[in-house]
């Protein structure tokens, strides 16, 4: 935007980054550019450094006129979306650390606490005045100490399996299918998708893309496959001559505000200016939704701890009181 020819923007950037992978990568690019590759097709061949959305951006950017204008929207957008990822990492964090401490707390009872008590309780045992909770207690313990390496094994394996799955196009539709399906959290995930789909649509038309192009674009930033699906599907359906919102209305993805908006949008011809507006009252209502779900989860985590803790604790005295009673 300054008139800093592209070669030297490169040049400096390489230059002055911290990182010394991206600073790596720059340098490439520079070189790929320098020999007449478009800037967009050289940034494509790193998919690690930069986003399917950077990439396509660039490349209508280049191909409209208006780069300085497409890489400024991209910056914003990583910003924001990095915002984004920053708070719901450090909202989960603390439920994540209690469930983390509270597993361990539990297994290190079971596994080395729990054992000590099963030879006092022998002669309640021939009596058969052993509590059921107090026996499953002991018989899932010494399942622990006796097989828990095979435990450990499975743990790691399904947890080996799973990342080989998700590794697969038909795994990261199933993940994406499965993480919609979550109670509340689903719906967070899906308004935030959404909004992220309402935003660069409304960038790239705002920039004179046209909507065919946009919405290709803009389906790769949704970061959902069943939204992105839903999306190819209202191209075909505009290619046809239909209007954007109503295959939006019939995947029942996307919500019905939302829909609405659109297609007054598009009655208006103000898809441009109000898609970005549905972003951003979109992901307030979100983030106040999500704090909430993570306020209520911090208590809930807590108590379910305390009950396992409680469990296991109840579970070893009532036999303890019984027996001297009995005495």
């Amino acid at each position: 935007r300054s008139g800093v020819p592209m070669l030297r923007a490169l040049t400096v950037l390489s230059q002055q980054s911290t990182d010394p992978t991206l600073s790596a990568v720059l340098t490439e690019l520079k070189g790929r550019v320098e020999d007449g590759e478009p800037l967009g097709q050289a940034m494509a061949r790193y998919p690690r450094v930069f986003s399917d959305m950077g990439i396509n951006m660039t490349r209508a950017g280049a191909e409209g006129g208006f780069l300085e204008d497409a890489l400024d929207r991209v910056g914003t957008f990583t910003e924001l979306q990095e915002d984004l990822k920053g708070r719901t990492v450090s909202a989960l964090a603390y439920p994540v650390f209690l469930f983390g401490v509270g597993s361990v707390v539990i297994t290190v009872l079971l596994v080395f606490f729990v054992p000590k008590f099963d030879m006092m309780f022998d002669r309640l045992r021939e009596k058969g005045e052993m509590p059921w909770v107090t026996d499953a207690l002991l018989a899932f313990s010494r399942m622990l100490q006796s097989y828990g390496w095979i435990v450990l094994v499975a743990i790691v394996a399904a947890v080996v399996l799973l990342r080989a799955k998700l590794a697969s196009e038909a795994g990261k539709e199933w993940a994406d299918r499965v993480k919609l399906k979550i109670p509340v959290l689903g719906g967070i995930l899906m308004n935030l998708a959404v909004a992220r789909f309402c935003r660069v649509l409304g960038t790239l038309l705002g920039n004179g893309v046209p909507i065919l192009k946009s919405l290709e674009i803009s389906r790769t930033a949704t970061g959902n496959r069943l939204l992105s699906h839903s999306i190819a599907d209202a191209a075909e359906n505009i290619r046809a001559g239909d209007s954007l919102a109503s295959p939006l209305r019939a995947s029942g993805h996307f919500p019905i505000t939302i829909v609405e908006m659109i297609s007054v949008a598009e009655e208006s011809n103000s898809l441009d200016s109000v898609l970005p507006s549905i972003a951003d009252g979109l992901e307030k209502r979100t983030f106040r939704r999500l704090d909430l779900f993570v306020r209520l989860l911090e208590p809930v985590m807590l108590l379910v701890m305390a009950m396992l803790v409680m469990l296991v604790v109840l579970a070893l005295l009532v036999p303890v009181i019984r027996s001297s009673t009995a005495m």
